[in-house]
This record gives C-alpha cells, structure tokens and sequence, in this order.
C-alpha cells in the first residue's frame, strides 16, 4: 500500500487500535515530526526512533492506560501530501480530561510517513499533561 491516503489513515487506525507493529511500520527511517509550542515535546522530533519510543511513546505515561481513544475525522489528499484531521481523548495522570482536536500535514514517500507537521491547541496539552507548565488564564 503506497497510496498517501491509504497510509495515513492506516497509521491513524493503527495508533487507535493499538497496533504498535504497524505504527512502527509507517514511518521512514529519516522521518522527521514538527511539533508546535515551547512545551516538553515541542520541537522537531527527528528518526524513526525518536518519533515512535520518545515522542510518541512518551506521552504514555501521562495517560491513564487504555483510556486513549482517536477518531480521524477526515483527510484530504493531493500527491504525496495528505491533510489528515482527528480527535484525542484519554485520562491524564492528573486526573484531568484530555480532549483534543489535532490536524497534521502527512508528507509520504515509498509507502511511508516521511514528515508531518502537527497543528494542534498547545494550551489545552499544557493545562492537561504539563499542568505544572501552564500558563495562568
């Protein structure tokens, strides 16, 4: 499967589902992660590596495990670019709801994730997984 489509959307069903192999899978060896904000993870995350055990594998434990729900709302496609558009759900450590709606800007090549530059609210991150970092209202 090399469509650009078909292999975001299979990423984000992967994360949803839980299927580490497949996450894994999706990403090129020199894929790079932008990461917006002056937050603990906020930066350009760069490697297959960092991306899946740092990045991603760090947000776990700031969730209560098995409370992470995705949904994709919807994608939209043009050469090897895909828009893709999702919402994230879980319980944080904190006690806190973390409810957020995420967009990323999947660039794909040779039937993987070589970049993606994510958009999401950094304040409602900081106030549920960083508490100790947000910034008064």
């Amino acid at each position: 499967m090399t469509d650009p489509r078909t292999v975001v959307v299979r990423y984000v069903e992967a994360v949803r589902d839980g299927d580490a192999e497949t996450v894994r899978a999706s990403f090129a060896e020199d894929a790079t992660w932008h990461y917006p904000g002056d937050l603990p993870i906020s930066r350009v995350w760069r490697g297959h590596e960092a991306i899946i055990d740092d990045f991603l594998g760090g947000l776990g434990p700031l969730l209560v495990p098995g409370s992470m729900e995705i949904e994709l709302l919807g994608t939209i496609a043009e050469g090897v670019r895909v828009v893709a558009e999702w919402t994230s759900r879980a319980r944080t450590v904190h006690g806190t709801a973390y409810d957020n709606r995420c967009a990323g800007v999947f660039t794909v090549r040779d039937g993987r994730i070589a970049s993606v530059v994510e958009y999401t609210d950094t304040r409602h991150v900081a106030a549920t997984l960083f508490p100790d970092r947000a910034a008064p209202a």
